[in-house]
């Protein structure tokens, strides 16, 4: 039998069943034809601060080489002037960013994607949603602009976080999207997925669109490294990734379900042929380089080295989280506290995930499914978007959202 056998029956089948066979043939095809066919560039809304040189840079950079036609400019404090210009009060994210962007989206209902550029904040204090902190509300703009009207929404339901002991008190939304298999669409889920193109400078906010492009051109040899600390225990990698209990969250889950759910991830990446080192000795691992994953608990392993956490470098199409309460802080170089997603991003990773502040263990983005969608032809907005809980948080996803460099294949997730 010829591998194009099992397409077409003998010939002395009827006519009809030639076409029926057929028929089902490519409905198959269809149905897993890459994910990112859905993602297009006339779905993306890039915002531009225009107080902002940098973010008038990327912005028109990014606009240019993704052939985005829907730019928006707002005028708002310009995030790097100082690292005080990070936060912005919520009255004035209404009036400054949020406001232009429905008037916007009111009159382009095809958007599903929203770029942010840096310029632009990243937190949001004193808004509907988000972590108590000394009497006000503290949000990742990212976060808040990602569950917009989700108030409005039949059925969305919010999330009450209660754990003084775990400094994480305050609500957000439950994220529709989270471990969806299909192509995220706003008429279908509500919300947006929305990203941002940041790092310590101009350049390294540029080159993540020129990874991504990159990337889409063909990857280069190299492998996911998952950084499991095995001093937290491994739980059961089947009972990983698990939706939550509760909607109210009253303590941090334990520290085995995230290495569980590494060990997961490595599974079935193993299992579609990824290269992938999923690494249970104790060092924190350093000295690696064209990686095209990470996942690690950063700062947080008992072992965590910042010299080695600098040494990782990546090749073009790399996405990745660390299991850090405040990765994503700031954009500025700080000289102490816990380790930053913009090191990687500066150090040549594509896409990865932070927090502004203490997210909780639930809140970290789940490594199966990030990265099963993600090497299997979703876009790295919904790859990371399918894997995380929450939406009006303090979560931020940094990135190119269309970044697409794997071809289609079927979830291995389903194996679970």
């Amino acid at each position: 039998m010829t591998p194009f056998d099992w397409i077409f029956p003998p010939a002395q089948k009827l006519a009809r069943t030639h076409l029926l066979t057929l028929s089902l043939v490519f409905g198959i095809l269809a149905a897993i034809a890459s994910p990112s066919q859905a993602a297009t560039p006339d779905k993306v809304l890039v915002v531009i601060n225009n107080s902002s040189s940098t973010s008038r840079a990327i912005g028109m950079q990014y606009s240019t080489k993704r052939s985005v036609p829907n730019v928006l400019r707002i005028q708002c404090i310009d995030s790097t002037v100082t690292q005080d210009n990070e936060t912005i009060n919520f009255a004035d994210y209404q009036q400054q960013i949020e406001n232009p962007i429905r008037a916007f989206l009111q009159t382009h209902p095809n958007i599903n994607f929203i770029v942010l550029t840096r310029g632009i904040p990243i937190r949001v204090a004193g808004g509907e949603t988000g972590e108590a902190f000394s009497g006000q509300t503290l949000t990742s703009l990212d976060g808040t602009l990602a569950a917009l009207d989700y108030d409005k929404i039949p059925g969305a339901i919010k999330i009450t976080f209660n754990d003084p002991g775990g400094f994480a008190v305050g609500t957000a939304w439950m994220n529709r999207y989270w471990d969806a298999r299909v192509p995220f669409s706003h008429a279908k889920f509500g919300g947006y997925l929305v990203t941002r193109l940041d790092g310590y400078s101009l350049p390294d906010a540029e080159a993540l669109t020129t990874h991504a492009l990159t990337a889409e051109k063909g990857l280069k040899n190299g492998q996911i490294l998952l950084d499991i600390e095995p001093d937290f225990g491994i739980d059961d990698p089947s009972s990983q990734p698990a939706p939550l209990p509760s909607t109210l969250i009253t303590q941090e889950d334990s520290f085995g379900t995230w290495n569980a759910d590494m060990q997961h991830a490595g599974n079935i990446l193993e299992a579609k042929g990824v290269p992938v080192d999923v690494d249970l000795n104790e060092t924190f691992v350093g000295n690696r380089s064209n990686l095209l994953g990470y996942y690690s608990w950063g700062s947080n392993d008992n072992n965590f080295s910042q010299g080695a956490y600098n040494t990782l470098k990546f090749a073009p199409g790399a996405v990745g989280d660390t299991a850090v309460s405040t990765s994503a802080r700031s954009f500025f170089r700080q000289s102490d506290g816990q380790s930053m997603i913009a090191d990687l991003i500066s150090q040549g990773i594509t896409g990865v995930k932070g927090y502004t502040d203490e997210p909780l263990l639930q809140s970290i983005s789940s490594p199966t499914i990030v990265l099963d969608r993600y090497t299997s032809g979703f876009t790295l907005a919904e790859s990371f978007f399918a894997g995380s809980k929450m939406v009006g948080w303090t979560d931020i996803v940094v990135g190119d959202p269309l970044t697409h460099p794997y071809p289609s294949r079927p979830l291995g997730e389903a194996q679970k």
